[in-house]
């Protein structure tokens, strides 16, 4: 059952978490001190310090991605800072993720530079990324076209696979849990000072739960999302994948370095539906980098790959139709420091996507060109960063976007920012040329935005408060009057977020808070608040080891929201727990325990699809330590 005030154990504890992180910090003179040289290359296209970020930032590195158990992707991003998910039925069904409550294809999705997501739905198909294959998340919250292109008006994802440094180890792991769940996943890594390879292969497959347990109604059509007539299906909707990851590099000689990567997931999905109810699904990430590195001063690197995302469809044993999307990227970029602490980067970037399937599209491919230029400096206290970028898409024309911020480090520890970005969503090829559904005259979706942050970064403990307002113009929309989409709507976005990490006492505590206020500000809906985003949310992590012996809790909450655009359909609030544990047999070999929703909560994330109860999972993984 739903919780009655399902905000506040993770609220409370999230809550005391950042209101005590500085009394305690200062309290404790052994507290460790934050890694304050951590570096961040997504939010300005270059390597950075995240504490010199001047955009709101987040990296999840291979320890914490470790550390947290999480069985997914969608996993380990639920609940963080402005992020808000929607899951249809479990492991490996359709996830889709809002950040700082823009639309969920207005978030650019990158696999270690290249960029990926289907050109005909805009969607991500985050639930198909192995986790076991990633070795670092970083999470950039504001707008970023005038770097990155269409895509990103409410930010950047980007995740790095995993990459693998002197010396050679094998590893091996084997898990299992709730629900028939199996896995394994063995590979090898090392390198030497004259390159690094590394190749893992991974299988799981899961019985999962019953997906949905909503109905449609052909006759009036009524009912949820799932499609199937009349009456649920109570069965069990299995997820199954394999995964293979290989990657290399080598420097040639002291000037260039290049470096190649391959990752490719084959899943087979079942869920609830009677036009279709299973998906064999592709998702593969192949792209290289040549690096020329003369000086300090300059850094030049040339980027290309492709991106697959694919789906053959059926109902039972019968094979249906298939969709395919192909997205080829190339991009050169010259980073030139023109004076100490002084950078201007330019660069061309060339994308070009085409569609193939089972359904006949009025155009089938286009490509974007596009050149930006970006100016960051320090000069004493102060920061600042300054870009601009020009596309040219073959179906919409041209856009500009710009992007501008400023930072003040103040009394030691302190520093204030802003910042201003406008950003652009080119419209799909559904919304364009899907037959008799798309509209060829769509204009892209435009937005600007306007941030404000404080934030303190101490010995110990950082503490960072965001604020930003949002504003979409020309959403897509369905237009009843043309009975097409059309650029009909406009949108709001307003919130602020607070999150803090701390290491007291040989506990580290992450914490998050998230508020958000959405309002559709025209159409047929002015007034209502956009579907799917929960006005508050937020997570607390806590870990610390004991010797050998390794504890950790994560509490994730978040508030009710609309299931749909009228506002008529209420998802209730929900608080989870979980619990981990693992323990060091050997310094090669460990064990990890877990129980996700230890307290077996009853909650949906949309409208009449299930989420999973309490679950348990044990893992067994051999990593020899160089």
């Amino acid at each position: 059952m739903q919780l009655r005030n399902p905000m506040s154990m993770a609220v409370h504890l999230a809550v005391a978490c950042l209101l005590a992180a500085p009394v305690l910090a200062q309290a404790q003179d052994t507290a460790a001190a934050t890694d304050l040289d951590q570096v961040i290359v997504t939010a300005n296209r270059t390597a950075i310090s995240v504490n010199d970020a001047l955009a709101p930032v987040e990296v999840i590195d291979a320890e914490q991605i470790r550390l947290s158990q999480a069985r997914s992707l969608p996993d380990l991003l639920r609940g963080r800072a402005g992020i808000s998910m929607s899951n249809q039925g479990g492991s490996g069904k359709l996830t889709t993720l809002f950040l700082r409550g823009a639309e969920s294809d207005h978030v650019l999705v990158l696999v270690d530079g290249i960029r990926v997501g289907s050109a005909t739905s805009g969607l991500t198909a985050f639930q198909d990324l192995p986790i076991e294959m990633i070795d670092r998340v970083e999470i950039v919250r504001g707008p970023r076209s005038s770097l990155y292109g269409a895509d990103a008006i409410g930010g950047v994802i980007q995740v790095f696979t995993r990459r693998d440094k002197q010396g050679f180890a094998p590893r091996v792991r084997f898990d299992g849990g709730s629900n028939d769940t199996l896995g394994y996943g063995v590979g090898f890594g090392g390198g030497t000072d004259r390159g690094w390879f590394g190749a893992d292969y991974q299988h799981t497959r899961t019985s999962g739960i019953n997906a949905c347990n909503g109905f449609f109604d052909p006759a009036t059509f009524d009912g949820a999302g799932c499609f199937i007539a009349l009456d649920s299906q109570p069965d069990r909707d299995g997820y199954e994948k394999d995964a293979l990851s290989l990657r290399g590099g080598i420097h040639l000689g002291e000037q260039w370095t290049l470096e190649g990567h391959a990752l490719r997931n084959e899943g087979d999905n079942e869920f609830d539906g009677d036009f279709t109810d299973r998906a064999e699904t592709v998702q593969q990430v192949i792209g290289g980098k040549l690096r020329w590195h003369p000086s300090d001063r300059v850094d030049v690197h040339l980027t290309a790959g492709r991106n697959v995302d694919s789906s053959d469809n059926f109902l039972g044993d019968t094979y249906l139709d298939f969709f395919s999307t192909n997205r080829d990227s190339a991009t050169l970029q010259g980073d030139f420091g023109i004076a100490p602490n002084q950078l201007v980067s330019v660069g061309l970037d060339w994308l070009n996507d085409s569609v193939e399937g089972t359904t006949q599209y009025d155009e089938d491919k286009r490509d974007n060109k596009a050149a930006f230029v970006q100016y960051q400096g320090k000069f004493g206290a102060q920061s600042l960063e300054a870009s601009v970028r020009r596309d040219d898409n073959e179906q919409f024309g041209g856009h500009t976007t710009g992007g501008a911020a400023w930072g003040l480090v103040f009394a030691d520890n302190w520093r204030v920012t802003a910042g201003y970005g406008s950003a652009f969503k080119a419209p799909t090829f559904n919304e364009l040329y899907y037959p008799f559904f798309g509209n060829a005259n769509l204009r892209p979706e435009d937005s600007e935005t306007w941030e404000l942050g404080l934030a303190y970064l101490g010995d110990g403990f950082n503490v960072h408060l965001d604020t930003f307002s949002t504003d979409v113009d020309d959403l897509i929309a369905f237009d009843s009057a043309i009975n097409l989409p059309n650029n009909v709507e406009k949108a709001r976005m307003q919130g602020a977020e607070l999150s803090a990490d701390a290491t007291i006492a040989d506990w580290t505590i992450n914490g998050a808070i998230s508020y958000l206020d959405t309002e559709n500000r025209r159409g047929f809906y002015e007034g209502n608040d956009l579907a799917r985003r929960a006005k508050n949310s937020a997570r607390l992590d806590v870990d610390r080891a004991f010797g050998a012996f390794r504890i950790g809790v994560t509490a994730v909450g978040e508030g009710s929201r609309y299931d749909d655009v009228a506002n008529t359909r209420r998802l209730g609030g929900y608080g989870t727990l979980d619990l981990r544990a693992e323990y060091a047999l050997t310094r090669d070999l460990t064990v990890q325990a877990r129980v996700a929703n230890v307290f077996d909560r009853d909650y949906e994330t949309a409208a009449f699809y299930n989420q999973p109860g309490r679950e348990w999972f044990l893992t067994l993984r051999y990593a020899p330590v160089n």
